[in-house]
């Protein structure tokens, strides 16, 4: 092998090692609801809504940094660094509903791989969905932190599904790029009740939770470990390697989940929308119209996808819940923790997952689910970012290390989007 190739292998490796908590949030943003969402949109508006995707990146990428800048610091999670700042009842109503709406996206989820699966193997939708949820219930019990890891970031390649649809199509990218970069706005409610709906979408609270539990198992692992990993006293260099991590790393996540959701909404635009079908309401049924117009290969990339993410945002979500519930009831906590170990911890993910598949069987509708999990999201969204952008500049959090002004006034300015978003949510409801 010439020395150049073994170089580009070398440092693609090294990059890939760097990605994990940053690329697996990105990912999971893209769960079947997400693409719901984005599919809607395309169909719906066309490219008219492709502004949004350039629009929401730097804001991910600001808000998660936060988060995830505040897991590694402290090496602990979102809730536990929130009962600093806030009162114990008032954390624990906000985790309450986050528990709420992430049982509600977990059964539209696990639905949706079920109706996907349908469409691709036969069989039964419900039978299917428990077969799902019962493997996401499982798999986080039974794998350690880095086999976890390991698999979830492999099903992140599962949404490559989506750039491979748009490429097998015909695609004007200079109108494309102009779309995206030049918005061009529309009036009407349901134009801009769309527009809520792909913020509420993109920044999510599970998302937070997640990204900064797991900064702080990793850097738990390096405070607690043995051997060369071991690090008491963080150099300030060892700091600025792994806040330099953490950068790439969000960046690269965020990037990537918009990128997605940006393929989605621009397959669908130019499939569904130009053919006249604007009235999709879920994934499957963006899969089955995409099949008469893009074919039969186009369609299964599509289905397959959408099972991916599946399986990879459905363990977030519980995950995040019992983060959330274990840090603020000061449980024992992590994914790399026996059973036995943190009760508590498992029990949580394993009844979310397990209830939020069960109410698939019940008369709940799975679009009103998604409404109600957008909404509940959305209330809790702001108050949360606020506390973030609180905690970022605090000393005694995060030493040192607080936010730049750079990067405080773009943490503001996704709270005062979001904080807009959920007021419009409400107006035009």
């Amino acid at each position: 092998m010439r020395p150049l190739a073994r170089f580009n292998i070398r440092n693609a490796q090294q990059i890939a090692d760097r990605l994990g908590p940053g690329l697996i949030t990105g990912a999971a943003d893209d769960d079947p609801s997400g693409l719901a969402t984005y599919s809607q949109a395309g169909a719906q508006f066309g490219a008219g809504l492709l502004w949004t995707m350039a629009f929401t990146t730097p804001l991910m990428i600001g808000i998660q940094l936060i988060s995830a800048r505040i897991g590694w610091l402290t090496g602990q999670g979102l809730a536990a660094s929130m009962r600093r700042v806030m009162p114990q009842w008032l954390t624990l109503v906000v985790v309450a509903l986050l528990l709420f709406a992430n049982t509600l996206n977990i059964a539209a989820d696990v639905a949706a791989m079920g109706e996907a699966s349908q469409l691709l193997f036969g069989g039964g939708k419900h039978e299917l969905a428990l077969m799902f949820g019962l493997l996401c219930t499982v798999l986080p019990i039974w794998l350690r932190f880095e086999a976890m890891v390991r698999v979830l970031k492999w099903l992140t390649l599962t949404l490559l599904s989506y750039v491979a649809v748009v490429f097998m199509l015909h695609v004007n990218w200079e109108a494309v790029l102009v779309r995206s970069l030049i918005p061009k706005l529309q009036g009407g409610s349901s134009y801009w009740t769309m527009v809520v709906a792909v913020l509420g979408t993109t920044i999510s609270p599970y998302l937070f939770f997640w990204q900064a539990a797991q900064e702080a198992e990793q850097r738990q692992r390096l405070d607690f470990g043995t051997g060369p990993e071991r690090q008491i006293a963080p150099s300030a260099l060892f700091v600025r390697e792994h806040l330099y991590r953490i950068k790439l790393d969000t960046t690269v996540g965020m990037v990537f989940s918009n990128l997605i959701a940006f393929c989605v909404i621009l397959a669908t635009a130019l499939t569904l929308n130009t053919h006249g079908i604007t009235d999709i309401q879920t994934t499957a049924q963006a899969a089955e119209a995409l099949r008469p117009l893009a074919g039969d290969f186009a369609f299964a990339l599509f289905s397959f996808g959408i099972l991916g993410t599946g399986m990879l945002a459905v363990p977030v979500l519980a995950a995040s819940s019992a983060y959330a519930v274990a840090d603020a009831l000061q449980w024992t906590s992590g994914l790399d923790r026996q059973l036995l170990e943190a009760r508590g911890f498992f029990t949580v993910i394993g009844a979310g997952t397990l209830v939020g598949t069960a109410l698939g069987f019940t008369s709940l509708d799975a679009i009103k689910a998604l409404i109600w999990s957008a909404v509940v999201n959305g209330v809790i969204a702001v108050p949360i970012m606020v506390v973030m952008m609180r905690l970022g500049t605090r000393r005694d959090v995060l030493g040192e290390h607080i936010l730049s002004g750079r990067h405080q006034a773009l943490g503001w300015f996704a709270t005062a989007v979001m904080g807009a978003a959920v007021v419009a949510m409400f107006a035009l409801s």
